[in-house]
């Protein structure tokens, strides 16, 4: 593939990323607002104890092969049809497996009406295992187009029922309807569009092929759960439901903020960095490129959402939620390095280094559980800042691992991500300062809103930064 051919099709994917995962994110917001106003914090907690199990079953039914599929070079129908047959047959078991654990759940949360609710949810990821190597095909094909559609079809159709249910007083059980019919529509669609179709020819022999990769991503999945739901999973344990919902609210937020980024460059950076992967040079360009954009992206919308935290959730969801925005604003700062970490392990991937991948991530996993573990009594805070301080360093972790596949130099590393992390930081802190007489809230949110955006975009622009000029250039182009 020529370099303005690559270009092109990754421009196309970060529009197409970018452009689904803003709708989606705002139809979450749009639709989270009106279940926020009629659950409780209790509510969210009831279903946020359940989230740990849903994704690491849903990770064992997919046992990275979707990750092994997107970096086979000879991909066949045998190979799709054994990840298919797999995971169904996976899916199913473990479905059976959870169903009869739910009382031990129940009992270990101390909730008994969590043994109805986990048997109810867990059958999200058993619908789910219908469509891995679907899944597989759209992103080996960069299918980003298609997969836009049928996200925002699907967070209309379950967002609209996951409303009507609350309103109607079902409580957390329209926060686990909304979660099956968002997979269920998100399933059918992809068996409309994805041309490639199963057969009953149960032949597991290319699997093989695929273990000693894919093996190590499950490992890493399940841990990078773990990892992102840990305080989940303590906070039910120590603390109340209702703390459990606060950070479950704020965790939601913050998610939408740094998922916006992540899926945009996740749709292309594996795919587009592994078709480049024998030149390395040539790799070091494309890889250099999209960091900068990362950051150019990540920075100004992770520390924006930290400026307005106080004003959006009590606009949106009302002040009983107000302990939510303090833990939100803590937990953007970290939120901002996520799609940095995630575009240098797609770098990492994309190598065939998924054992780098797996044990870094595991040794990161088991320092934030061990540290969260030791420090619990202390109260949420201060396992919060200790758990994104962790985070942040980690970046030099991923970092070096990097260096040693591409010889990504820390010089280039800091000249592609400090100049937007500093222009970000300083532009919020000026319009903190220049907002703090403002007391009308409805003012004061707009008002930061508009200030930080203009004052980036001037100083993008007066500094003359590339990135900025060619997401400019690439938008004029769109339209």
């Amino acid at each position: 593939m020529t370099e303005q051919s690559l270009k092109d099709k990754t421009a196309k994917g970060l529009f197409w990323g970018g452009l689904s995962n803003g709708i989606q994110q705002l139809l979450n917001l749009f639709f989270g607002i009106f279940l926020a106003r009629l659950l409780t914090p209790d509510d969210y907690g009831m279903v946020g104890m359940l989230t740990i199990f849903s994704l690491i079953a849903g990770s064992i039914q997919e046992s990275g092969f979707i990750a092994a599929l997107i970096n086979k070079k000879d991909i066949k129908h045998e190979d799709y049809n054994a990840v298919f047959w797999f995971s169904i047959l996976t899916s199913f078991c473990l479905y059976i497996l959870l169903f009869f654990c739910a009382p031990c759940i129940a009992r270990f949360f101390n909730q008994p009406e969590l043994t109805a609710l986990a048997r109810y949810s867990f059958l999200g990821f058993f619908i789910s295992s219908t469509g891995v190597a679907q899944n597989a095909y759209f992103y080996k094909n960069l299918m980003l187009k298609q997969r836009a559609i049928l996200n925002i079809a699907a967070l209309i159709l379950s967002g609209i029922i996951g409303v009507t249910m609350a309103y109607n007083g079902c409580s957390y059980w329209g926060i686990a309807t909304q979660n099956i019919a968002y997979i269920s529509t998100v399933m059918i669609g992809y068996w409309i569009y994805s041309p490639w179709r199963p057969t009953l020819q149960l032949n597991f022999k290319p699997l093989k092929g695929m273990l000693s990769f894919s093996s190590k991503m499950l490992a890493t999945n399940i841990f990078n759960h773990l990892n992102n739901n840990i305080f989940s999973i303590i906070l039910g344990k120590f603390y109340s439901e209702k703390e459990v919902g606060y950070y479950t609210q704020a965790n939601k937020w913050n998610y939408m903020g740094h998922a916006l980024i992540s899926g945009m460059i996740h749709g292309v950076a594996q795919p587009v960095l592994t078709q480049v992967a024998e030149d390395r040079e040539r790799q070091l360009r494309v890889f250099r490129k999209m960091m900068r954009f990362t950051a150019f992206v990540s920075f100004p919308a992770m520390f924006g959402l930290s400026l307005i935290a106080p004003e959006l959730i009590t606009i949106a969801i009302t002040d009983k939620w107000m302990e939510s925005a303090y833990i939100l604003q803590l937990l953007c700062i970290s939120g901002a390095f996520i799609p940095i970490n995630s575009l240098c392990y797609n770098l990492i991937i994309s190598k065939g280094k998924s054992n780098v991948y797996m044990w870094n991530t595991i040794l990161l996993g088991l320092i934030q559980l061990w540290v969260m573990y030791l420090i619990h009594p202390y109260g949420i805070r201060t396992m919060i800042i200790t758990y994104i301080s962790i985070n942040i360093c980690w970046l030099m972790i991923w970092y070096y691992f990097v260096w040693k596949e591409i010889r990504y130099r820390f010089i280039h590393l800091l000249k592609d991500i400090f100049p937007f992390l500093f222009i970000a930081g300083c532009i919020m802190i000026v319009t903190h300062c220049i907002t703090l007489p403002i007391e009308n809230i409805y003012c004061l949110f707009v008002s930061k809103i508009l200030i930080a955006a203009l004052l980036y975009v001037a100083t993008m622009w007066l500094s003359n930064a590339e990135t900025f000029k060619e997401s400019v250039r690439y938008i004029r182009k769109r339209r």
